[in-house]
């Protein structure tokens, strides 16, 4: 190791020690108020280097979190005017990064230690694979994975590695979300009988014609292992500003990039869903359910090509071995977004406002875990607070962070599941061991997709 990086590693001892001690923040606080300080008053070759890959609004917000900690060298997007803005941004390049249209351009240089990605979610996985391979540390932004097979490859690329992998899924690092875990597993709820996930559901959009690709967007890189396909755009008509489109924030809404709400919020409620269940290393065994989308299906795909086509409104059961079941459904008769956990002994709900003992109540009225607590049964024996400076922190001990590659793909396992049980509209067998679907070798082709020739995620 280098002097430059021995110096830089104490400086993280230092800093990141004394940050990590702080009380919880509520979620998506940037937070590290004290550890920005310290970090913008050490020497530049004592701070951790930087580049970003993606500068749309979530990208830009990890990046400017991330860069509490250290210095952004680069910033890369195929839309070029995005990532002239990241460049320009106080809180990211300051008018100094290097800016790039290939993401490759960041992995090649030495001098770079570790990436933010937050590219559209179709890009997440071969980014993150080639990073690894370079050498990079990685902070990417959730659902980490397309398929079910992407997850397998990041999991067996990771391993081989002696890379630090965390999750954009914040709500772990959220002080009520952990408490909220560490009281289903410690019994406090006695035996869990089901928990309820709502994530909300997609919208339709309108026909949506050819237009020509904005003039800084190279377009067929955006595009990267999906088809190659006409741009097509019209104004939104709504609340929202932003033009329906393949792109932009609208990527969500098309399954050959995203998977709608089960794959956009479900990496988030899911996942917090399967931490309270200790299942990070397992799945269901069962899944049934129906979901009603804006566009007619065959054989699990969309027969309309120019209007979203994720799922409108959903509901899934996805059974566990152990005789609990996780539900996910858009909307819940008593509350429209978060997790309801039932057990024998009490329910519990929690969302990114609160933690109650019910949906209608204004909070939790029972005992509380001890942060020592928490700490020990849910965070691998680290402290919540801060999610990006978790990562750092894992960065100096080279340990697991709270959210990592291994769990998330577990529970982007249920989310990709869930879709493929409702776009082929019947119940599936999942083998959470040999992670195959049991009996339905149609269903089971839905755990890849073909990657278009020269996009292809090689392992």
């Amino acid at each position: 190791m280098s002097q430059d990086n021995v110096s830089r590693r104490r400086f993280l001892r230092t800093t990141l020690g004394t940050a990590a001690a702080g009380a919880a923040v509520p979620y998506f606080f940037t937070g590290a108020a004290a550890l920005a300080d310290e970090a913008k008053s050490a020497e530049k070759n004592d701070r951790l280097t930087i580049g970003q890959i993606g500068c749309g609004g979530q990208g830009n917000g990890d990046t400017a979190n991330a860069a509490n900690f250290g210095d952004v060298l680069a910033v890369c997007d195929v839309d070029s005017g995005r990532a002239n803005r990241a460049k320009m941004e106080n809180r990211i390049g300051k008018g100094k990064a290097d800016v790039y249209e290939d993401y490759r351009k960041i992995l090649d240089r030495k001098d770079i230690e570790a990436v933010v990605i937050g590219t559209p979610d179709h890009w997440h996985s071969k980014i993150a694979i080639e990073a690894i391979k370079a050498g990079k540390d990685i902070y990417c932004e959730k659902p980490l994975t397309l398929t079910i097979d992407e997850g397998k490859q990041i999991c067996k690329v990771l391993k081989d590695s002696d890379r630090v992998f965390q999750v954009g899924t914040q709500q772990r690092s959220t002080g009520h979300f952990a408490s909220a875990a560490t009281l289903v597993r410690q019994g406090q709820l006695g035996k869990i009988k089901k928990i309820t996930v709502a994530i909300g559901g997609g919208p339709r959009s309108q026909s949506l014609p050819k237009t020509p690709a904005p003039s800084t967007l190279n377009w067929d890189m955006w595009l990267g292992q999906a088809p190659l396909v006409d741009y097509i755009s019209a104004p939104s008509g709504g609340k929202r500003s932003t033009p329906q489109s393949r792109c932009l924030y609208e990527f969500r809404w098309w399954l050959e990039y995203s998977g709608g709400k089960m794959t956009d919020w479900g990496a988030h409620h899911v996942d917090i869903a399967q931490w309270m269940l200790g299942a990070d290393d397992t799945g269901p065994i069962a899944l049934e359910g129906k979901g009603v989308f804006p566009v007619p299906f065959k054989d699990g795909m969309p027969t309309v090509d120019n209007q979203y086509n994720t799922a409108l409104t959903f509901n899934i059961t996805a059974k566990f071995a152990d005789g609990i079941d996780l539900v996910i459904v858009d909307k819940h008769p008593r509350f429209g977004n978060g997790v309801y956990v039932e057990g024998e002994k009490g329910n519990l709900f929690v969302d990114r406002g609160r933690m109650a003992d019910e949906p209608e109540a204004p909070k939790w009225t029972r005992p509380v875990p001890t942060a020592d607590e928490i700490s020990k049964t849910v965070l691998k024996g680290q402290k919540h607070g801060n999610h990006m400076g978790n990562f750092v922190e894992c960065i100096k001990t080279r340990k697991q962070p709270i959210s990592d590659v291994y769990s998330h793909h577990r529970a982007m396992t249920t989310c990709h599941l869930a879709n493929i049980c409702i776009r082929l509209d019947r119940p599936i067998k999942w083998d959470p061991k040999t992670e195959q679907i049991i009996g339905d070798e149609a269903a089971n082709a839905f755990l890849k997709r073909e990657q278009r020739k020269g996009y292809e995620i090689v392992v």
